[in-house]
C-alpha cells in the first residue's frame, strides 16, 4: 500500500544509503592525479578505470533492477553492497592500470545495486501519486548531498594516508549502509496500478514506443557531461584555471590551491544540486517533464559553451560549479517520472535501468575521451565541446516524446 506522507522510514533510508553511494562514486576524480603520479601513468590509463566503472554501472543497472523485482529489492542490495566494498579493496592493492580497470567493474556493479535504478524504484512504490514526483527529487538530491562531502572527504584523508587506506575506509562506509535495510520494507513490485503483463511482454512494448527510444538517447548526454566533470573536472582546474591570489575570500577560506578548489568545485555542484533536484522533482508533477527536461539540457549547454569561452578563474570555477550544479541531478527524478508515467510502476526498476544504461554510455565516453584527449593535445577542451554539442541534441530529442501512459496511446 502506497504511503500518503511524504518522508516515510523507506524515503529516509533509501536517501542515506544513495548519499553514501555517491559521496564514494564522486570522489574519484580526485585520485585521478595521485593514483596516476605514484605509478607513472598517462592520464588515459585511470580514466579508463573510471570510464569502465562508469560502463559497468550502467550495465548492471538494469541486471539489479530485474534482480530487484524477481528476488526482491533488499537481496539487490545486499548483493551490491558487497560487490562496491569487494571492488574497492581489491582496487587498493592493485599495481597495475590492467588491474584497476579489471576490479573497477565490480565497482560499476555495486553502484548499480545501491543505486538510482533499484532505490528510486523503491521510492516509486512507495510514494502516493501526489508525492511521486516529489519523493524521487528527494532521494535523487540525497546523491547530491553524498557529493558534497565525498570528494572533500577524500581530499582531507589524502592529506594523512595513502589513496589505498582511504578506499579501505570507502568500503567500510558502503558496507555500513546495510544496517538500513529494515527500513526499506517497500511494497511488492505488482503495485495496483501497475500492468498485468509479464515483464518481457513490458519491456517489448516500451522497446517498440519510439517515445522510449527518444528518452533513452536523451539521457545520453546526461551521463557523457557528468562522467566527464566528476572524473576529470578536479585535474582540469588544478591544471587550467588562475591561480587563487593571496589574501582573496577563497584563500581566507582555507581554499589556498587549485587542487583544493577543484575537489571543492565538485562539492559546490552537489549542493547546488539538492536544490536543483528537489525542484525538479516538485516541477515535475505540477509541468510537462519532457519540457522541463529539455530547458534542463539547454541551461547545461549555455552554461558550459560559456565556461569554456570565457577565462577560466576562480571565480567562473564557482559560479559555472553553483549553475551546473542546479541542472546537475535534476535531469533523474524527469526521467525516473516519466518512465513510471508513461510505462507504469511494476517494472520501473528494469526499465530504468535500460534508460539508465545510455546514460552509463555516455558516461563512459566522457570519461575516456578525457583522458584520452588530454594525452593527445594537452588539455580537455575539444571533449568539453562535444558535451555542449550532445547537451544541445538532448535538448531537441525530447520535444517529441508523447507522456501520456502507453495504454492511453494504444487506446
Amino acid at each position: 500500500m502506497q504511503n500518503q506522507r511524504l518522508f516515510t522510514p523507506i524515503l529516509i533510508g533509501s536517501a542515506i544509503i544513495l548519499m553514501i553511494s555517491f559521496a564514494i562514486r564522486a570522489s574519484f576524480g580526485v585520485f585521478q592525479i595521485p593514483i596516476a603520479e605514484e605509478f607513472s601513468w598517462p592520464r588515459a590509463e585511470f580514466s579508463l578505470a573510471i570510464a569502465i566503472q562508469n560502463l559497468f554501472w550502467g550495465i548492471g543497472q538494469p541486471i539489479f533492477g530485474a534482480i530487484a523485482e524477481r528476488f526482491g529489492d533488499r537481496r539487490a542490495i545486499i548483493l551490491g553492497a558487497f560487490l562496491y566494498a569487494a571492488g574497492l579493496v581489491f582496487s587498493s592493492f592493485a599495481t597495475t592500470a590492467l588491474q584497476h580497470q579489471f576490479l573497477e567493474t565490480l565497482v560499476g556493479f555495486g553502484i548499480a545495486g545501491t543505486g538510482f535504478g533499484v532505490i528510486l524504484a523503491i521510492v516509486g512504490r512507495a510514494s502516493s501519486d501526489k508525492n511521486r514526483s516529489l519523493a524521487l527529487g528527494i532521494a535523487t538530491a540525497a546523491g547530491s548531498a553524498g557529493q558534497v562531502f565525498g570528494a572533500p572527504l577524500a581530499e582531507i584523508l589524502l592529506a594523512f594516508m595513502s589513496w589505498q587506506s582511504v578506499f579501505i575506509i570507502f568500503a567500510l562506509m558502503i558496507l555500513a549502509t546495510l544496517s538500513l535495510l529494515p527500513m526499506l520494507r517497500a511494497p511488492e513490485a505488482s503495485a495496483p496500478n501497475g500492468p498485468s503483463e509479464s515483464m518481457g511482454q513490458v519491456l517489448g512494448r516500451a522497446f517498440r514506443d519510439p517515445s522510449y527510444s527518444l528518452i533513452f538517447i536523451g539521457f545520453f548526454s546526461c551521463g557523457y557531461q557528468l562522467g566527464f566533470i566528476t572524473a576529470h573536472f578536479p585535474a582540469m582546474i588544478t591544471e587550467m584555471c588562475g591561480a587563487i591570489a593571496a589574501g582573496s575570500l577563497l584563500a581566507g577560506l582555507g581554499i589556498e590551491t587549485t587542487s583544493a578548489l577543484g575537489a571543492v568545485s565538485i562539492a559546490v555542484i552537489g549542493m547546488a544540486n539538492i536544490a536543483g533536484t528537489v525542484f525538479a522533482g516538485w516541477a515535475g508533477h505540477r509541468w510537462s517533464k519532457k519540457y522541463l527536461l529539455a530547458t534542463v539540457y539547454l541551461g547545461r549547454t549555455i552554461a558550459a559553451g560559456a565556461f569554456i569561452l570565457l577565462p577560466i578563474t576562480p571565480a567562473s570555477v564557482l559560479v559555472f560549479s553553483l549553475v551546473m550544479g542546479a541542472l546537475w541531478l535534476a535531469t533523474v527524478p524527469l526521467t525516473s517520472g516519466l518512465v513510471a508515467q508513461i510505462y507504469g510502476l511494476r517494472y520501473m526498476g528494469t526499465l530504468y535501468g535500460v534508460v539508465f544504461f545510455s546514460h552509463q554510455l555516455g558516461a563512459f565516453l566522457g570519461v575516456w575521451l578525457g583522458g584520452r584527449f588530454y594525452d593527445i593535445y594537452g588539455n580537455y577542451t575539444a571533449v568539453w565541446w562535444v558535451g555542449v554539442g550532445v547537451g544541445l541534441l538532448s535538448a531537441i530529442i525530447h520535444l517529441p516524446v508523447r507522456e501520456r501512459p502507453l495504454d492511453l496511446q494504444t487506446a
